[in-house]
């Protein structure tokens, strides 16, 4: 069983793929690190690998499942940008799609606004789908850093892969479905 961002190259040995880089929001001092904040989160979903992958890449259906999403626009097949509230304020950032292998994995990274990347990963598993979100954030000012440090953002991750749990299953289709793949930020 291989981790999630883990691929089996032709040895067979499993090796990470880390998460895309996070650009700086400010000026980073020199030998300070940046207080990035990282997520896992785990579910099983009782709907095939097809349909958990196709549901996720219709991003603008992420409303109806995530908390604090109010909506997010796919300006073409590898950007998006999305608003939510964050610690009570309304923010919008845009966000690229570095790398998605259908029925494998979805990776971003934000380009402008609010500091984030992510990888979600799908396997086959008990009959099912598991579906693996490794999040990284990096909170802006007081009240996002409070929030994150009594782990606020791992609870709504929780929460928003136990909705999308609960959306697929109960409809057992998905909405729709892109079936493109993107290496490198660029469609294929």
């Amino acid at each position: 069983m291989l981790a999630a961002g883990a691929s089996r190259p032709a040895g067979g040995i499993a090796r990470r793929r880390s998460l895309p880089a996070i650009r700086p929001a400010g000026p980073v001092q020199e030998g300070v690190p940046e207080p990035m904040s990282r997520i896992n989160e785990s579910i099983e979903v009782d709907v095939p690998v097809r349909t958990a992958y196709n549901q996720w890449t219709q991003f603008e259906d992420f409303p109806q499942f995530m908390e604090g999403v109010e909506r997010v626009v796919q300006i073409d097949d590898t950007t998006l940008q999305w608003t939510a509230e964050i610690a009570g304020k309304s923010k919008t950032w845009m966000a690229r799609i570095v790398e998605q292998e259908p029925d494998q994995r979805v990776a971003w990274q934000a380009v402008e606004g609010a500091p984030n990347a992510g990888t979600v990963s799908f396997r086959p598993e008990n009959g099912g789908t598991r579906i693996d979100l490794e999040l990284e954030v990096e909170p802006e000012g007081a009240v996002e850093s409070a929030g994150e440090a009594l782990g606020f953002v791992s609870r709504r991750a929780k929460g928003d892969l136990e909705r999308f749990k609960e959306f697929i299953e109960s409809r057992g289709v998905e909405t729709g479905a892109w079936r493109g793949e993107v290496r490198d930020g660029q469609t294929h």
